[in-house]
């Protein structure tokens, strides 16, 4: 064999074998097999809450050293409904845009005004509710999971659940069911117009 023939073989072999993609595979990422004992899906639930944003709007917050801090003693309890309702007055709203209290319970946009609801399990949050109810509201937008009522309003991103497998509303949902019950009957919400 010829040096250029046997240079141009073993070139096309590095090539070849540089090209060849040894990355090992791994699955397509798909929800975790259900909880085996409850107390798995207590905690994959509030894994699930915690990084899926609900303390974002459900808790209220106080400004502490490090910025907005979650009141512990009314987490995930929704808008306080001993606070002032804010009149929103502001023109820019009229031109389609949004505003939020500072600690983001409540919202203002063409909608009108919407709270943040109370996701303990006292009869002012869901402490009634099914399991069946809760997955309802969190995949199809129905308010308290009730077919024949209204949708949830923004900023509630209920559409990013839709696909939410079923492994997981129920991890949720018994995590919600197992913290502390708070008392707190949230504001219905104000029509644009009332604003």
């Amino acid at each position: 064999m010829k040096k250029s023939t046997f240079l141009a073989f073993f070139l096309a072999i590095v090539c070849l074998a540089s090209c060849t993609d040894n990355t090992p595979k791994t699955a397509t990422p798909t929800a975790e097999t259900p909880a085996t004992t409850a107390e798995d899906a207590v905690k994959r639930g509030e894994y699930l809450v915690q990084i899926t944003g609900c303390n974002d709007c459900h808790s209220a917050k106080r400004m502490g050293a490090n910025g907005p801090e979650i009141i512990p003693e009314t987490m995930l309890a929704g808008y306080p409904a001993d606070r002032p309702i804010m009149k929103f007055k502001d023109p820019i709203l009229k031109q389609g845009f949004a505003m939020f209290y500072p600690d983001l319970t409540a919202g203002a946009g063409p909608w009108g005004v919407s709270f943040a609801g109370n996701l303990t399990p006292d009869e002012t949050g869901i402490g009634n509710w099914t399991e069946e109810q809760f997955k309802k509201a969190l995949t199809q937008g129905k308010y308290k999971g009730l077919d024949g009522g209204r949708m949830l309003l923004p900023p509630m991103p209920w559409v990013n659940y839709t696909k939410m497998a079923d492994a997981d509303v129920k991890a949720i949902f018994a995590y919600l069911k197992s913290i502390k019950p708070v008392k707190n009957l949230v504001p219905s919400p104000i029509s644009p117009e009332n604003m």
